[in-house]
């Protein structure tokens, strides 16, 4: 299968590293125009220094300022018409959600659904007037199965994951579809701070921690983000456009039910 998506503007959050990097190198080896959006420009310089093909730009905003993404990107919809636009920011700091403070729920419902919804409303406009759209939310295994000691993480995850469901049966009749990609335990800077948590937390060699959690993969292995990158990348081409308001599992086989 040829995944061919010239012509096609992608707008990847959190895209100077990880899942987020990956999605954008793929897109735009896939023919995409990138528009990188992350907060540190230095970062988001060089990841376009990286990019293959032309035609690829970047937008600073920091996630944590809702009016600053809500800006950036009405900006960029002035400038450009997305086609393609992947919510990807890191998850919340582990911990259990009984002893989590209020403010930490607010925080991350701001980071994560708000952000996504004030990007997608900016970009939803051109869309509709093409014909064509691609709305995909990087979440977690977590709105399937809740995942222990992520209690702030699991709650947003699956508020989002609602939302994007709901904007799935909204914009369906105008050509835009609104997926989720679930990435499990995935070798990212995220995945290590878990790691480390949990080690300090319990006391735990590193090596022992990683071990626990391979155990509970199929595969015997984490995952690498390109291989979560290629089902986004999937999802943005005129292949999955029958694909629409679901959850794409890439995890290894770890999460227990369908």
């Amino acid at each position: 299968m040829i995944i061919d998506i010239k012509g096609k503007t992608a707008v990847v959050c959190g895209s100077t590293a990880g899942i987020g990097k990956a999605a954008a190198m793929e897109l735009a080896a896939s023919g995409a125009s990138v528009i990188l959006l992350a907060r540190n420009e230095e970062k988001l310089k060089q990841t376009l220094a990286e990019l293959p093909g032309t035609g690829h730009s970047y937008a600073i905003a920091d996630f944590s300022n809702n009016a600053q993404v809500a800006e950036t990107a009405g900006r960029i919809a002035s400038e450009h018409t997305v086609h393609i636009l992947v919510n990807n920011t890191g998850g919340p700091p582990a911990g259990p959600a009984h002893t989590a403070h209020t403010a930490a729920f607010i925080e991350a419902f701001q980071n994560h659904l708000i952000n996504n919804h004030n990007l997608s409303q900016a970009f939803i406009p051109g869309m509709k007037a093409t014909g064509y759209g691609r709305i995909i939310n990087v979440i977690s295994t977590s709105v399937k199965v809740p995942l222990p000691n992520l209690g702030v993480s699991n709650t947003i995850r699956g508020a989002v994951g609602n939302w994007s469901k709901t904007l799935a049966n909204e914009l369906a009749a105008f050509g835009i579809t609104v997926n989720n990609v679930l990435p499990g335990a995935t070798e990212t800077e995220r995945l290590s701070s878990i790691i480390e948590n949990k080690s300090a937390k319990t006391g735990t060699e590193i090596d022992a921690v990683k071990a626990e959690m391979l155990h509970e993969i199929p595969a015997g292995r984490f995952g690498k983000p390109q291989e979560v990158a290629n089902a986004i990348c999937f999802l943005a081409s005129d292949k999955a456009s029958y694909i629409n308001g679901t959850n794409v599992v890439v995890d290894g086989g770890r999460t227990a039910c369908l």
